[in-house]
């Protein structure tokens, strides 16, 4: 393994010096458009209306709950619902990060990095052939697209991507290859990370190498997607939108260390957006590192940063916060969000990985302690919500959103375990023996239960029976009676 083409301070996380006609990360100006006196008046129009048709709405309740009542409880509602086709990209390296520790519940997609090409078209070594192999297993079972990432930064060589692209037959090679190697190792797709092609001929080769690429490998029913500069990417010529299933844009590795601010995450958004990308093709990339020098997230928090902090002994990273305001701007205004990379990360409740998943599915990370007095509600392995069922049947983990059935106050039932009371009524295990059930009116112990939070970031419900609730993913009615717990036993938390 050529440890000095993979070490994390020479790949495609690293900003490049200029090379010929390259391009630097440059911040675009914020907020450029101001609304013309008609448009305001017209949105004040607008919003008068609104607001007193929404003054004659009665409360809205779902129609097989007509006349539910209210919780004496507050009631908190869900700030953000889960995104269909929203896309979570994780970039894994061959030298960093083991298969087990991949949070794949949490990811729509993984790009193993790099494999380079050649000049004459071919492909070069493939590190660590079982880490791959291991990945897309994995990955398939858990429903998460795997990809392999051709290129990477190579110290600033591209000199391979510009021979071969330059000529035909070596291009034609290369797609070929290409489509061999998914086919070979059961891919989802092809990543291009070539940086950079230059404006001018450059520019025209790559997007004949995209436009070969895409029709051989949407052929195979295979994805093409790549990784490009955060903005000022005029290399990268319009027509490419056309051939990619999306682009990872590398909204990181700007000046100084303060190199991935929300400010150049909506600049890299606008600049491809407003040339012509579709909004859903375009990838918001956040690091799960920090600089300078080059340290991972989880070395930060090793070292004594905050996971809540963005700066930490003059290194500039990513924390909680601003990831999870990243994720809204993508969800609003991008068709997903990537990082690179997943190895950086750490698990619990500090993961960037369950921040971001927390923001797109309406959740929080939930607290060590169970917290007393709050109300929450609780998605399933399935993305769907428990209901209560306002105590006429037994719970059900099938509720695309959550209403006044799918809250929960969690209350203090001594010795360190919790009740859970939903519509006036308690949550019981049944003992296991039945489906569980809301209808308690006093509880006891069947209505106790141990609050457990896992590793990434979930929280698991034991019963007095020492066995587990199941969501049972959403087929049937939920129950208590699993000695273990696994994904149906996990669930979300909002709050």
């Amino acid at each position: 393994m050529n440890v000095d083409k993979h070490s994390p301070a020479t790949t495609h996380s690293i900003a490049p010096p200029l090379k010929r006609g390259s391009k630097k990360h440059i911040q675009l100006p914020i907020n450029q458009i101001m609304k013309t006196t008609l448009n305001s008046r017209l949105l004040w129009c607008i919003a008068v209306v609104f607001f007193a048709l929404s003054s004659c709405r009665k409360d809205n309740f779902s129609a097989n709950q007509p006349n539910a009542p209210v919780d004496n409880a507050p009631q908190k509602s869900v700030a953000v619902e889960a995104v269909p086709g929203f896309k979570v990209v994780g970039y894994l390296p061959s030298w960093a990060g083991a298969v087990s520790a991949v949070q794949f519940s949490k990811l729509t997609h993984i790009n193993y990095a790099f494999v380079p090409p050649t000049p004459s078209g071919g492909i070069g070594a493939v590190d660590n052939v079982s880490k791959l192999q291991s990945l897309v297993s994995t990955g398939h079972a858990n429903n998460v697209k795997v990809l392999v990432s051709f290129g990477g930064w190579n110290n600033g060589d591209d000199s391979a991507f510009e021979t071969l692209a330059a000529n035909a037959t070596s291009r034609t090679n290369f797609v070929n290859n290409l489509v061999s190697f998914a086919n070979q190792y059961n891919l989802d797709g092809i990543d291009i990370d070539w940086e950079y092609p230059d404006d001018g001929a450059s520019a025209n080769n790559y997007a004949a190498l995209m436009s070969q690429l895409s029709t051989a490998l949407h052929n195979q029913g295979k994805l093409l997607t790549a990784a490009v500069i955060s903005n000022d990417g005029s290399s990268v010529l319009n027509s490419v939108f056309g051939y990619v299933d999306f682009l990872n844009l590398m909204a990181y590795d700007g000046d100084g260390s303060n190199h991935s601010p929300y400010a150049l995450a909506q600049a890299s958004l606008n600049y491809w957006i407003g040339r012509g990308l579709p909004k859903a093709k375009a990838i918001l990339g956040v690091p799960f590192y920090g600089r300078e020098p080059y340290t991972s997230y989880a070395d930060i928090l090793a070292g004594g940063g905050s996971p809540n902090s963005d700066t930490w002994n003059g290194i500039g990273y990513n924390g909680i916060p601003t990831i999870k305001s990243k994720t809204t701007l993508a969800i609003n205004q991008g068709g997903g969000i990537m990082m690179w990379e997943l190895s950086q990360d750490v698990t619990g409740a500090n993961s960037l990985l369950s921040a971001i998943n927390s923001v797109i599915n309406g959740s929080t990370t939930p607290p060590s302690s169970p917290p007393i007095g709050t109300v929450i509600s609780l998605k399933g392995f399935n993305n769907l919500y428990v209901s209560g069922e306002n105590g006429t049947q037994a719970m059900n983990c099938n509720r695309t959103t959550a209403g006044d059935w799918e809250h929960f106050t969690v209350l203090d039932a001594g010795g360190g375990k919790i009740y859970l009371r939903s519509m006036g009524k308690y949550v019981s295990s049944e003992n296991g023996t039945q489906a569980i059930t809301c209808n308690r009116t006093t509880p006891g112990d069947w209505e106790k239960f141990d609050w457990i939070v896992t590793t990434d970031g979930k929280i698991t419900l034991r019963g007095n029976n020492g066995k587990f609730i199941s969501s049972e993913n959403g087929t049937q009615a939920m129950t208590c009676n699993r000695a273990a717990a696994s994904g149906w036993e996990a669930f979300g938390l909002n709050q």
